[in-house]
């Protein structure tokens, strides 16, 4: 994890940096015996966003997670860096994992928003990565038809 100073700061009187670096040793260190210690880092009415979710709430929230460690195995989150403005936190990061279902590992980059209140509590984690190009077109046979889409699609 980089640790990143506070840039951007819209001048809130909220320093949320020690709670964005408690959320991102959770969130590295994250495993099925942890997910209760994310949940709690959460409000009650906590929003999820990803390419696959839009959930809200707690329970919800770690359903999201549990159903991650059903499906995968080997999982490894390494914030890359990180910064804060205001009440709102920006992680980049490199997710590495490998498939139960088979035993070749995929490696997907992104970003993160994290909105926090101004009591350090997490109100929603919105990720932002590309599905169809990191994912989906790696894919047997769907992969062929997105990448050849993307090719007459590019300048």
């Amino acid at each position: 994890m980089v640790d990143a100073s506070s840039s951007g700061d819209s001048g809130m009187s909220a320093d949320i940096r020690p709670h964005v670096r408690n959320y991102i040793a959770v969130f590295e260190a994250l495993g099925p015996d942890r997910l209760d210690e994310l949940v709690t880092l959460c409000a009650e009415d906590v929003r999820f966003v990803d390419p696959f979710n839009d959930v809200r709430g707690r329970r919800r929230f770690r359903a999201v997670f549990a159903k991650m460690f059903e499906d995968v195995a080997d999982l490894h989150i390494d914030v890359r860096d990180w910064a804060v403005s205001g009440t709102t936190a920006y992680l980049r990061w490199r997710f590495a994992f490998r498939p139960k279902r088979s035993g070749r590992q995929w490696v997907l980059e992104g970003m993160s928003e994290l909105h926090f209140d101004e009591a350090g509590v997490l109100r929603a984690h919105i990720d932002h990565w590309d599905a169809a190009g990191q994912l989906y077109e790696k894919l047997p046979g769907i992969g062929w038809l997105l990448r050849r889409i993307r090719h007459r699609l590019a300048a």
